[in-house]
């Protein structure tokens, strides 16, 4: 690692005046360096360089700026400067001016940054208060919403910037106020076929807004109707009984033969344990069995591999399959649980992620088999030499 003088030497050639052949030796040094986690840990204890680099963010140079952003992207990924950046580099206001920006060339990796300094609460409470105070929670949602709002860039990385800020009770709350309408302008992107990270930040967004229980019976109501965007992504091409097709939402009735489901396991994963939260009322498991979200799981569940979004179908169907609780225990999210049965609860569920991981283990051993004797029969038939 560098010695004192070396890092200001370095830190001496980070500088607007610098000869642009020094700046960008400089930058890509410690784009280097940014790139393992020894190497973010020293740049956390320079927090002059740090700064030094936050200002050639406007450098004239387009690879220099370029360099920067990737550094910042690097340092932001690692949460122990997450404090550094925020506080002692005050990246977040003009880095949010910057967003909005329709114009500016450098918003997708804003929104990468972003989206990794608010992955954690602590640090997430302070993107949402300056977000508030420079430009507005809903600004972000106009900018997300607004398809094609910046030409040079896609801004998918508002969606789990939206995500993580939804940890967030004040955010929540403007998310699913009703008079703004605005969990119906994010309900569109859970199809949203052109990039999983932003189909998956809507649906992380969702599942965070799910909650808050008291506003199961709006989002579940015609007013806002959560349910078809939720199922479709999970629904397939399977015929269904007329009966079956009957009871669905006209949007999930007789599904043509090439329909398709959401092909990424973890925002598959994500639907259901949307689902769940919603099934924690009284009124939401009458919904979801009156909407007749059953014949959609079972032939997810034949259909699906993955042993962690099998296992959360599996809870999902329990609840609707199984007996409504008892009076006084309708509401799942208000029921207090004696200390023994957390006990057995956190035991099941260690046990279950044990089973799950050797049922991981077992299929990634199969298809490292599989692979094997493919390799095999190709030596054997003279593909490979």
């Amino acid at each position: 690692m560098l010695s004192d003088t070396e890092a200001a030497e370095l830190l001496s050639f980070l500088t607007p005046g610098t000869r642009p052949d020094v700046k960008s030796q400089a930058t890509e040094y410690i784009l280097g360096l940014s790139g393992h986690r020894d190497g973010c840990r020293f740049l956390r204890s320079k927090p002059d360089l740090l700064i030094a680099l936050f200002v050639l963010t406007s450098d004239s140079s387009v690879a220099i700026v370029k360099d920067c952003y990737h550094i910042l992207i690097n340092l932001s990924a690692d949460e122990t400067l997450h404090q550094v950046l925020v506080t002692d580099v005050k990246v977040l206001p003009a880095l949010l001016k910057k967003l909005t920006d329709p114009d500016y060339l450098f918003s997708d990796q804003i929104c990468t940054i972003l989206s990794n300094l608010s992955r954690h609460e602590k640090t997430c409470k302070t993107v949402f208060r300056v977000l508030q105070e420079e430009v507005g929670l809903a600004k972000l949602v106009e900018i997300f919403c607004t398809e094609g709002y910046n030409k040079k860039a896609k801004l998918h990385y508002l969606g789990p910037l939206l995500s993580n800020l939804t940890q967030v009770q004040e955010a929540r709350n403007y998310i699913l106020d009703k008079e703004r309408c605005v969990v119906q302008r994010l309900l569109p992107f859970t199809q949203y076929q052109a990039s999983a990270v932003r189909r998956g930040g809507v649906i992380g967004t969702l599942r965070n807004c799910c909650f808050d229980y008291v506003h199961h019976e709006w989002l579940l109501s015609d007013a806002v109707d959560i349910l078809p965007f939720l199922l479709l992504p999970l629904a397939g091409p399977e015929e269904l009984s007329e009966e079956e097709n009957e009871g669905l939402p006209v949007d999930l009735q007789y599904l043509p033969e090439d329909k398709k489901r959401e092909e990424d396991p973890d925002i598959r994963k994500m639907l259901l344990e949307t689902l769940l939260l919603l099934t924690a009322t009284k009124a939401g498991r009458q919904t979801l069995k009156e909407k007749n979200a059953y014949p959609i799981l079972r032939e997810f569940h034949r259909w699906e591999k993955d042993v962690h979004v099998t296992a959360a179908c599996e809870k999902l169907v329990q609840v609707l399959i199984g007996d409504e609780p008892e009076e006084g225990m309708e509401n799942l999210m208000e029921v207090e649980i004696p200390e023994d049965v957390k006990e057995k609860l956190k035991d099941a569920d260690a046990k279950e992620q044990e089973e799950l991981e050797k049922e991981k283990a077992k299929q990634e051993e199969k298809t490292k088999s599989s692979d094997a004797e493919w390799t095999d029969r190709e030596q054997e038939s003279g593909l490979i030499k």
